[in-house]
């Protein structure tokens, strides 16, 4: 009896560890079936990607077979977590792992519909921890898997790279590649075009942080950037191949930057950027140098020359000193109003005799003119030097005060501080850029320009500058940019303009049969084309950077 139910014991016993044996390998080829037939689950992962760090937000979740990449709820352990909002597609690797992609999303946001998230690249799914369970887990642990979801926010590709190398190294899985991320609602980001965003990122830096007067003067067969014959508005006193000058090369130096480089000037841009405005200069005949130097530039995109005219019919001479030059095609006005000093010239009595003065306490009466500009480019110095004004004597006059003797450089700081005042209280900066230019160098040897002075034999660029040092002027001038409260940018040309003793009229400022006698010569100004072609490249530099001029930003 005892024999026949321990028989009966040991066969239900052996039955029921069949039928359990059975049912766990049907529950295996079971679970591997549909795991492949289900296509939720083969679907690409997507992540969210930002630049800084790496922040995750999970529902309570623990895997614990993958020893080197475990995931739990812990607030603590959030932020060295990886995966995020992912769902998988069919693996390509023995791993059988997905390739993941990158998305970015905020932190704690709840699920929103595929059409809210734009699509597909958009969407967030859920895990699948069934396609994350090892083959060699039980069925427990691959069912509750099955269910668990979670949601993490990857901020940073390159910790991905790195997490995920130190798992496929530590638990034999292989990691996602780069070429699976992706940004939201774009194409996939190659590590060269994260290099290439770097290095943009590093050019405008540089760009920023590059100083434009250390370089070099470069032989350049593509300048000059217009010809006389090309641009009817070169007065006749920088018209030196009008004017009979025979050698050329001094029209095709291009100055080139010591860390950076200068586009060349873009003429369409340019009239482009000032469409339905005014670019307005203002200063002395260096000034207007520059500006008939602008005035040819922009010609090389005007289609029809006669759409470009002197609004009050004026021709352009050192004569007449105010002149508005609209380009039809375009809406917008370049402009010169003459201003040897910024501020007013006027006439004192000191005893019987009635002497000119200089109201260094006054705006020029002509700032009129300059208000509602867009673009206004300032400048003076050029008639700072002369005897005048450097003896002082009886000359600067504040309120009825006439000064008996005054230092140039107090005046000129005084004078310079009455134009950052009219700045300020009339200058709206959110409508108007405001430049001022430096001062040009002159190149006398042996004199200066009334006193047998003179620059005709020089052909080519110097190959050092004078040692005199900075300019006293142009010190003041920064100091000054840098009280007022608008923004102004100093155009630092007098460095490398030093080199250019070639670049001057010399004896061909004047037509043949009305030159002066070979002992007056012009070394102050400048051939056209020529150096202040330069100058205009540096300005249209600052017009179309992205860059935004800050208060007493040096160019």
């Amino acid at each position: 009896m005892d024999r026949q139910r321990s028989f009966s014991f040991k066969s239900t016993r052996s039955l029921v560890f069949s039928f359990t044996i059975s049912s766990l390998f049907f529950l295996i080829f079971f679970t591997i079936w549909l795991s492949k037939s289900t296509p939720s689950i083969l679907q690409e992962t997507n992540f969210e990607l930002n630049k800084t760090s790496l922040v995750a937000s999970l529902k309570p979740l623990s895997v614990q077979p993958f020893s080197d990449l475990t995931i739990n709820s812990s607030s603590s352990d959030l932020r060295s977590s990886i995966f995020v909002d992912t769902h998988f597609r069919e693996p390509e690797n023995i791993s059988g792992f997905a390739s993941i992609s990158v998305m970015k999303r905020k932190g704690n946001e709840s699920e929103t519909s595929e059409k809210d998230r734009g699509g597909v690249n958009g969407s967030f799914s859920t895990v699948q921890e069934s396609a994350l369970v090892p083959e060699t887990a039980s069925v427990e642990e691959k069912k509750s898997r099955s269910i668990s979801t979670q949601r993490i926010e990857v901020q940073s590709s390159e910790n991905i790279a790195e997490e995920t190398r130190g798992a496929a190294s530590q638990g034999k899985n292989e990691a996602p590649n780069k070429e699976g991320i992706r940004k939201k609602k774009q194409g996939p980001i190659s590590v060269a075009n994260m290099k290439t965003s770097r290095n943009e990122r590093n050019k405008e830096k540089s760009m920023r942080e590059c100083d434009v007067t250390r370089g070099r003067w470069v032989y350049d067969e593509n300048y000059p950037l217009y010809t006389n014959s090309s641009c009817p508005f070169i007065d006749e006193g920088f018209d030196c191949v009008g004017n009979g000058r025979l050698d050329k090369d001094y029209m095709k130096w291009r100055w080139q930057p010591q860390d950076c480089n200068i586009s060349r000037f873009n003429a369409t841009k340019i009239l482009d950027l000032i469409r339905g405005k005014r670019l307005v200069f203002v200063g002395d005949s260096i000034n207007r140098n520059q500006w008939e130097s602008m005035l040819c530039m922009l010609m090389g995109a005007v289609k029809d020359p006669k759409k470009v005219y002197e609004t009050h019919g004026r021709r352009i001479t050192k004569e007449k000193g105010n002149y508005s030059f609209k380009f039809v095609d375009y809406k917008c006005t370049v402009e010169y109003y003459v201003s040897h000093f910024l501020v007013h010239e006027s006439k004192a009595r000191i005893g019987s005799r009635r002497v000119q003065t200089l109201r260094i306490d006054a705006i020029d009466h002509g700032s009129s003119r300059w208000r509602g500009a867009d673009i206004l480019i300032f400048n003076t110095a050029h008639w700072w030097s002369h005897f005048k004004t450097k003896a002082g004597i009886n000359y600067y006059q504040e309120g009825n005060q006439v000064h008996p003797q005054l230092d140039v450089s107090i005046a000129f700081r005084r004078a310079l501080m009455t134009w950052a005042s009219w700045v300020d209280r009339h200058i709206n900066p959110r409508k108007t850029r405001v430049f001022f230019r430096s001062s040009a160098p002159s190149h006398f040897r042996g004199g200066q320009w009334n006193s047998g002075g003179q620059c005709m034999d020089a052909t080519q660029p110097l190959n050092e500058t004078s040692s005199a040092g900075y300019s006293e002027k142009n010190s003041i001038v920064e100091e000054t940019i840098k009280h007022m409260k608008t923004p102004v940018t100093f155009l630092n040309i007098t460095g490398f303009s030093g080199f250019r003793t070639d670049g001057h009229p010399s004896i061909y400022g004047k037509r043949p049969g009305k030159r002066y006698a070979s002992s007056i010569q012009d070394c102050s100004h400048w051939c056209l084309p020529g150096v202040p072609d330069t100058w205009n490249e540096f300005l249209s530099f600052q017009l179309l950077s992205k860059i935004g001029s800050k208060q007493g930003d040096t160019f």
